[in-house]
């Protein structure tokens, strides 16, 4: 019987963590959400009505910043996957008794504050920084022409914060390959064009499905990028949440955050399936 157990004894710690600090703080979102302001009382007080429109009038409201979170999110997405491959290629396959150390300077930016590095991206790309003022000289933008407060500087920014959740899942998938199994490809005589789409791209599909789910997943509710970078024109559903909040119209954020989980996790559950892989690295 204490065999038996023991198991569970082992798995209570994670599950009371688990359920503590993330199934409690979910049903109680979930009770915000369908609640209404009290009658005539005061700002942030609230009754459960389970008026369950909120979400239908939240979405609503907020349906354009919702396709924008989700298109910056491909995009950023995007750019750090071209990005990613290369690099973790090189680290798995070239980087040779360096490979140590350029894996420390791919994690090195975790080092300094998400804020902090945000900031410093507006700085490069304002007109104080040597961007702007390189395209201007070389005809490609206006002098008129800005970057920041555009959403290039946002997805841009995102590509760039959330780069090592891309890479490392990526380097750790690609250094899974077996050499041998190149080297095999190129004695059939396949070009090293054909060796990358018939064996190194379908090996290392769990760390591309597994990197762009990192990187999509936290940059469609990220609103610092946006908020530093971005405009009126390119708020994020996040940055509507934080505004709602700071206002206490808190059914209001719990809606919206909800929404935000159900489209995620239907979009990952479909990219999962389509890829063709369940699993992550």
């Amino acid at each position: 019987m204490s065999k038996i157990k023991t198991p569970y004894l082992l798995l209570f710690p994670g599950f009371f963590f688990l359920f503590t600090f993330f199934i409690l703080p979910i049903v109680n979102l979930a009770q915000v959400s369908t609640q209404t302001p009290i009658e005539g009382g005061d700002t942030g007080e609230f009754e459960q009505t389970l008026r369950f429109s909120n979400y239908v009038d939240a979405f609503l409201e907020s349906k354009d910043q919702f396709g924008r979170s989700l298109i910056y999110a491909m995009l950023a997405t995007l750019i750090a996957l071209l990005i990613s491959y290369p690099l973790a290629y090189a680290l798995a396959f070239k980087a040779g008794k360096y490979k140590n150390i350029l894996l420390v300077l791919v994690v090195a930016p975790f080092f300094t504050s998400f804020l902090l590095r945000t900031v410093a991206w507006k700085q490069i790309l304002g007109e104080e920084g040597y961007v702007v003022p390189t395209l201007r000289s070389l005809g490609i933008m206006g002098q008129s022409t800005t970057i920041t407060s555009t959403a290039a500087a946002v997805v841009v920014g995102m590509a760039y914060n959330f780069l090592p959740f891309m890479t490392l899942p990526l380097y750790a998938s690609i250094d899974r390959i077996d050499p041998r199994t190149l080297e095999a490809s190129g004695d059939l005589y396949a070009n090293g064009f054909t060796t990358f789409r018939k064996v190194t791209l379908p090996l290392s599909m769990p760390g591309v499905v597994a990197g762009t789910l990192r990187t999509f997943i936290p940059a469609a509710g990220d609103y610092v990028n946006a908020e530093i970078l971005g405009g009126p024109n390119n708020t994020m559903v996040g940055n509507v949440i934080q505004a709602r909040f700071l206002v206490s119209d808190y059914p209001a954020t719990s809606s919206l955050s909800f929404i935000l989980m159900a489209a995620i996790l239907i979009i990952v559950t479909v990219y999962i399936r389509k890829a063709g892989t369940d699993e992550v690295v």
